[in-house]
């Protein structure tokens, strides 16, 4: 068979959504979206965009593809299981969000434009307006099949979307709760139901805990406070992260009898802080507290009970709880600070403070510090820092970190005399604050005569 010439960017694809579209292309892509659900086709990101290559090789953008199987789709009777198949098939094979927007849209024509009635925006930052069902709207014109399928769309959006996406889940569901209730009802109870029973609800002799992917929450309570407890609880945390359906971003709720938590001044005393600080009393249970922090970390993404001013990434509390026990735990932390998010991301600046409180500016922990004035804007000093760096041995690890200070940046800017210089005024700061200024003239002039030539050669 001949197809014509192909029509997308740099004549990568081609293009179906046009009424000329010929019926050999449109026939090549009804066999694409066939062997999506196959598990045949492929998709190919090596250039932008992505497409999606039917097994005759023939490629389409996958947005163009939901579009036409979802436009083929009756509205009465709306076949809920074949559509999720296809979603789900289609967001494995390019990612969620090459369909986000698509369903999205999908969603606001088919059930909000249909079934209700568009106020006006209270401002420019509310995302949604205000949906009141149309009065003349009958009940048997409403589809549960197409609900169900924009609950599907709108738990999706909370578990493989990006933080904020859980808008979009809150406005869908707003629309859905208003003509079946009782559909996000079942979703508060049990989620998507997606999840293993195990993982849902999970009941033992030490503690209770649910996990819903729909809500991304996870629900623990402790009836005790040993060793076994935390041990148990730390496994079903690792259990819920390791689930592909989950969540990134979440919130833990944890009750426990111990009210104790970090030792850290700012920090907010919620569940989730005063579950890593019980458990870190177990020196057996560290390397499982490692094990949730590394499922957990994703840039991005954040704890969703936590107050706007104290967002933090997931795993946050447990690097935290390990990074205070020591220099074994350091590499955790480095890592852990290279994925903050530098523009929101503030937290971590009180658990520092305490970190070089504690062991002062070593070359063990000194490196820690120049991941941390990258894994945030601005990092304050603590008042305790111009005197716990003012020793021979803490000067020396900091030139010595200077001398090597490209092995903190990106291989592509490791070399950038700007950027290098940059990251030491940003270090400097962080131990100084503003008498770092200046070339450090103040710091300098105040030195001892022993270690006047040190801090020369620091501010250099």
């Amino acid at each position: 068979m001949s197809l014509p010439k192909r029509d997308g960017v740099h004549d990568r694809y081609y293009l179906i959504h046009k009424p000329d579209t010929s019926p050999e292309v449109l026939a090549e892509a009804d066999l694409c979206i066939q062997d999506v659900l196959n598990g045949t086709a492929r998709e190919n990101h090596s250039a932008y965009p992505t497409v999606v290559r039917n097994h005759n090789g023939t490629p389409f953008l996958p947005n163009q593809l939901l579009e036409r199987y979802l436009s083929k789709l009756p509205l009465k009777g709306f076949p809920y299981e074949e559509a999720v198949t296809f979603c789900d098939a289609l967001r494995r094979l390019v990612g969620w969000q090459e369909i986000r927007y698509t369903l999205e849209k999908y969603i606001e024509k088919q059930v909000q434009e249909r079934y209700f009635e568009a106020g006006e925006k209270e401002d420019d930052f509310t995302p949604y307006p205000p949906c009141t069902v149309w009065p003349e709207l009958r009940p048997e014109d409403v589809d549960e099949g197409l609900l169900r399928f924009a609950c599907y769309v709108a738990v999706c959006h909370t578990v493989y979307g990006q933080s904020f996406e859980s808008l979009t889940t809150e406005h869908i569901l707003g629309l859905v709760s208003q003509l079946r209730p009782d559909m996000v009802k079942q979703l508060k109870t049990a989620g998507s139901g997606k999840l293993p029973k195990d993982i849902q609800q999970r009941k033992t002799e030490h503690f209770t805990a649910s996990a819903n992917d729909a809500f991304a929450a996870i629900r623990i309570t402790a009836r005790d406070s040993t060793e076994e407890c935390y041990a148990e609880i730390l496994d079903y945390l690792c259990a819920v992260l390791e689930q592909e359906e989950f969540p990134r971003s979440y919130s833990v709720e944890f009750r426990g009898k111990e009210k104790i938590y970090l030792p850290i001044p700012g920090l907010p005393k919620k569940g989730v802080n005063q579950l890593f600080a019980c458990a870190v009393q177990h020196p057996n249970l560290h390397p499982s507290i490692e094990r949730y922090a590394r499922l957990a970390m994703r840039e991005y993404e954040w704890y969703q009970n936590l107050a706007d001013e104290a967002c933090a990434m997931p795993g946050s509390f447990a690097v935290f709880a390990l990074g205070l026990e020591g220099p074994k735990w350091w590499r955790l932390v480095c890592d852990y600070l290279d994925r903050c998010d530098d523009e929101h991301s503030s937290l971590q600046e009180k658990f520092l403070h305490i970190l070089f409180k504690q062991y002062g500016f070593t070359a063990q922990s000194l490196p820690v510090l120049v991941h941390g004035v990258q894994s945030m804007q601005n990092l304050k000093p603590a008042k305790e820092f111009r005197a716990l760096i003012a020793n021979e041995e803490s000067l020396d690890a900091l030139l010595e970190i200077k001398g090597h200070l490209e092995y903190y940046l990106p291989e592509e800017s490791g070399n950038d005399k700007r950027v290098l210089a940059y990251l030491w005024r940003d270090v400097l700061w962080a131990i100084w604050g503003t008498a770092s200024e200046n070339g450090g003239s103040k710091v300098i002039k105040t030195a001892p005569k022993e270690l006047k030539e040190k801090y020369q050669q620091v501010f250099a």
